[in-house]
């Protein structure tokens, strides 16, 4: 089972479905449609409030004409070593400007979550039992010390201009 957490816990009734032959958006459901299909679709219609998914190989540069009529973008992580989705998510959010709901789907563990928040992701669709059982506690994990700038900021390191270390776990 797949549950939507954002910071502020679960979501319930979220709308956006990745369709496959067994599953397909109904009723009040949207689908998350993959990159080719966005464009064809942007470029045939004047829709807005649309959804993508991006997959590890796309080339999310092709999105930019479009990111305006975008209410969510998901980015797949396929599995846990396979990070490209943080470069998707990196480059969405400070190159792109890109400020709606971006999504992490596929392969989400709990000591990711911390990192994927990092370069910009604010929901998950989470299905590992682990991960869910440490957010409905709302235990995430500490990441203490930080050597790069992200999205997201942290407090200023003591020593290094290039260093950044994060509060510390309540």
């Amino acid at each position: 089972m797949t549950k939507i957490w954002r910071e502020t816990g679960f979501v319930d009734n979220d709308p956006w479905v990745i369709e496959t032959d067994e599953v397909k958006a109904t009723g009040e459901q949207k689908p998350l449609l993959s990159l080719d299909e966005l464009i064809a679709k942007a470029d045939e219609s004047n829709d807005v409030g649309l959804g993508v998914l991006i997959k590890p190989a796309d080339d999310v540069r092709r999105l930019e004409p479009y990111l305006y009529r975008l209410e969510i973008v998901a980015v797949a992580f396929p599995a846990f070593n396979d990070g490209r989705a943080f470069s998707h998510a990196s480059l969405l959010r400070q190159r792109l400007g890109y400020t709606n709901e971006l999504r992490a789907v596929g392969d989400v563990l709990i000591d990711q979550v911390p990192l994927m928040q990092r370069v910009g992701i604010d929901s998950f669709a989470v299905s590992n039992a682990t991960a869910l059982k440490r957010l409905a506690e709302n235990r995430l994990p500490a990441i203490p010390h930080h050597y790069q700038p992200a999205v997201r900021d942290a407090e200023a390191g003591k020593g290094y201009s290039w260093r950044r270390q994060a509060k510390p776990a309540a």
